[in-house]
């Protein structure tokens, strides 16, 4: 499953308010809420599984990148958002570095090797480090959703 089948314009955030893990998480749950692409409802709910993932390890996986991710019921399909920070996002990365791109994934409770490639998939993609030299030098939302369009057709 690749983030251009995944992401809008509209759940892409091209400078992220946040400093820190958590209030970035929040940012990007609460575009999901705005685009109708999560329940109003499930807001809390969907919050305390991604706080429950996080206190379990950082899903600052190192090189400037962080995807939190969580199963729920209260989605049908996959949905993500993506944010990225030109200051860096404070992560607690297993690295020690600053975040500059966050991705937030939330997968139907039951679906749990959807989770894994859609997973691996993320991590993968952002580990090239051209991908993430042209994601830092997109200047609009659509410039960089033009990123993982075009990546994902390689």
């Amino acid at each position: 499953m690749s983030l251009a089948s995944l992401l809008s314009s509209e759940q892409i955030i091209p400078e992220m308010q946040a400093t820190e893990r958590w209030p970035a998480i929040v940012e990007l749950i609460d575009i999901l809420v705005r685009q109708k692409k999560i329940n109003a409802a499930s807001r809390e709910s969907i919050l305390a599984a991604l706080k429950q993932r996080e206190e379990t390890m950082s899903t600052g996986i190192g090189f400037g990148i962080a995807i939190p991710h969580a199963s729920s019921d209260d989605v049908t399909e996959v949905v993500a958002a993506f944010g990225r920070s030109t200051q860096g996002i404070e992560f607690d990365a297993l690295d020690n570095a600053p975040v500059k791109f966050v991705v937030l994934f939330i997968v139907p409770k039951n679906q749990f090797q959807t989770h894994l490639r859609t997973l691996a998939s993320i991590a993968k993609f952002l580990n090239d480090r051209s991908v993430r030299e042209s994601l830092a030098g997109a200047g609009t939302k659509e410039e960089i959703l033009s990123v993982f369009q075009e990546r994902a057709q390689k």
